[in-house]
């Protein structure tokens, strides 16, 4: 199976992430992909990616949180990232209106220039976007990237489902969708075509309901953290929401995973 979406390089875990990849292979999870949000963290994802090369695919891209912080050559700083890795993709980047700041026209601005890059290089992108769906619809309608991207944690509706599907989208799914107080976005993931369809655990976030934790992992104060190998569990909860076998969801969303992230194997 493969995490299509986390954070290893956070660092509530990344002095961790040893024991998180052996715990991660031990559980079947074959690779993942590491998605960057800002400059100051793009050179740790680069070095996750450099220790685990057989597992970590890196993505690096401007989180909309941080696009304020972006400095004056942020573009330059992220293309050299992707050169030294081509079979990288961009990630994670998008728009985002549960946040306030920065606004919104900047972040649809920052934005617009990795979708823009991504058409130039031909690169898969990650898209996270929050209470922001006509912003991002009105970027995406007018640059589509040319080999599709992945809304990663999609929360959704079916209509957004179809509307995001021609621009050529997929979409990832996320074990917080299964506390009992999200039900409604499994609704969306029943629309999904099931060669569109993908697994995350976005570790250290988005815990899964308690009893789909496998490996407990904590702050040092005590704060719960999602591992990433939970992913197992995940997926076999999502099937059942969705009347498919464990096995067969497993198989195709491992197999959408490696064609979207144009992974060998």
């Amino acid at each position: 199976m493969f995490d299509s979406h986390l954070h290893l390089q956070d660092p509530r875990i990344a002095p961790r992430a040893d024991t998180i990849v052996a715990a991660m292979r031990t559980a079947g999870i074959t690779g993942c992909v590491v998605n960057g949000t800002s400059e100051a963290d793009w050179p740790a994802v680069a070095e996750l990616a450099g220790r685990f090369p057989d597992f970590i695919h890196p993505a690096f891209g401007l989180h909309p949180w941080h696009a304020a912080e972006r400095s004056h050559n942020w573009l330059d700083v992220l293309g050299s990232h992707l050169d030294r890795f081509p079979d990288a993709s961009i990630g994670e980047c998008g728009v985002d209106r549960w946040i306030r700041q920065p606004h919104i026209d900047l972040q649809k601005e920052v934005f617009l220039a990795q979708l823009q890059l991504a058409s130039e290089r031909r690169l898969p992108v990650t898209v996270h976007c929050l209470k922001a769906w006509g912003p991002l619809l009105e970027c995406l309608e007018t640059n589509p990237p040319p080999v599709g991207f992945l809304l990663h944690s999609f929360g959704g509706t079916p209509e957004l489902v179809r509307q995001l599907l021609p621009l050529g989208a997929r979409f990832s799914f996320s074990g917080h969708f299964l506390q009992p107080r999200k039900a409604g976005v499994l609704n969306a993931f029943q629309a999904v075509p099931s060669d569109r369809l993908l697994i995350e655990t976005d570790a250290p976030d988005m815990l899964p309901p308690d009893p789909l934790i496998r490996i407990p992992l904590s702050t040092g104060d005590g704060q719960a953290l999602n591992h990433p190998a939970n992913l197992p569990a995940i997926a076999k909860a999502l099937a059942t929401q969705l009347g498919t076998d464990p096995a067969d969801l497993l198989r195709q969303t491992t197999a959408n995973a490696r064609a979207f992230f144009r992974i060998a194997g």
